[in-house]
C-alpha cells in the first residue's frame, strides 16, 4: 500500500508518495496549471500517478489559520478533496499543514537554493512534510486507521 500526499495551492499541487511500508515520504513532482479553477488536467495527472504508484489513500494538506480557524484556502482544499474523492474513488484525509511551506522554505534556505529552483520544488517539499507528518502519526498510532 502507498499513500499520496498533496500540497494544494492556487496554481500548483505538490505531490509526494509514501514507500510501501508507510515509513517515508518522497517528493514526486509539482503539477502546475495556468488558472486556479482549471482542474481537469491536474486531476488527470493525479490519477496517472495513483495508478503508477498503486496509491490507496490521499492525504491532502489542510491550511488552517494559525488560530485553528478555517479560512478561504482551507475551504478551497475541502472543495478539492471532494473533486479528488469523486474522480479517484479513494479516501481523502485532510491533514493540518500549518507551517509546512515555511519549513520547506527554511530547508531550501539552508541549502542555498536559488529563487528559480526554489519555486520549482517548494510545493513538492511541502507535500513531503504533509505526508511525512501523517506517516509519523500512523506509526505512533500503530497503523490502526490507515484506510
Amino acid at each position: 500500500m502507498r499513500i499520496m500526499g498533496l500540497d494544494y495551492g492556487s496554481m500548483t499541487v505538490g505531490v509526494a508518495i509514501s514507500d510501501e511500508l508507510l515509513i517515508t515520504a518522497q517528493g514526486i513532482e509539482t503539477i502546475r496549471r495556468k488558472q486556479e479553477t482549471k482542474l481537469r488536467q491536474t486531476l488527470a495527472r493525479i490519477e496517472e500517478l495513483i495508478k503508477e504508484y498503486q496509491v490507496e489513500k490521499i492525504v491532502l494538506g489542510y491550511p488552517k489559520n494559525m488560530n485553528n480557524t478555517i479560512g478561504e484556502r482551507a475551504l478551497k482544499s475541502e472543495e478539492f478533496a471532494e473533486h479528488l474523492t469523486r474522480r479517484t474513488g479513494l479516501p481523502v484525509q485532510l491533514w493540518d499543514e500549518r507551517l509546512t511551506t515555511v519549513s520547506a522554505h527554511q530547508i531550501l534556505d539552508q541549502g542555498n537554493v536559488g529563487l528559480k529552483k526554489r519555486m520549482e520544488v517548494v510545493d513538492k517539499i511541502a507535500a513531503v512534510f504533509i505526508l511525512q507528518s501523517y506517516l509519523d502519526y500512523l506509526s505512533n498510532q500503530g497503523h490502526d486507521n490507515i484506510v
